[in-house]
């Protein structure tokens, strides 16, 4: 993957019903590039599906961790907002139980994985935090 598969990857993240007439204009290149590039990324499974579901070619080299959170009452919106501007933040739920926050991240590199893991640690509110690194994913259901 080079620079434009990433700029196209990001502007379908953000929205992938957008046209390919549109994605050529604002990568200023010709739309049979886009086209083609749209082709090598489904066949080769970067692109999975146009909710943009980034497939495992895509996903190699990256390392996964789940966070479990623990925050002060009152304190959640703000570490929400917090959260939600971290890059690396792919998923972030409330949940019940022992918890208050369950995240999923995904990192480059276990020096940038332990980065922000210290960044989320010293959020205001967080009263303590669990990390799991994900190892090999044994099933993965669409939903």
């Amino acid at each position: 993957m080079d620079d434009l598969d990433r700029a196209l990857l990001g502007l379908l993240g953000a929205d992938a019903r957008v046209s390919v007439a549109t994605l050529a204009r604002r990568l200023k290149v010709a739309r049979s590039t886009i086209q083609a590039r749209l082709e090598r990324l489904e066949t080769s499974g970067i692109i999975a599906g146009y909710t943009l579901k980034l497939g495992e070619a895509a996903r190699q080299g990256r390392i996964r961790a789940t966070v479990l959170l623990t925050i002060e009452p009152r304190t959640q919106a703000a570490i929400l907002t917090r959260l939600k501007a971290l890059p690396e933040v792919e998923r972030l739920h409330t949940t019940s139980g022992r918890v208050d926050l369950l995240l999923q991240l995904a990192a480059g590199s276990t020096a940038q994985l332990d980065a922000v893991l210290d960044q989320i640690g010293e959020l205001t509110g967080v009263k303590s935090s669990e990390s799991l690194i994900h190892l090999s994913t044994k099933l993965e259901r669409a939903v």
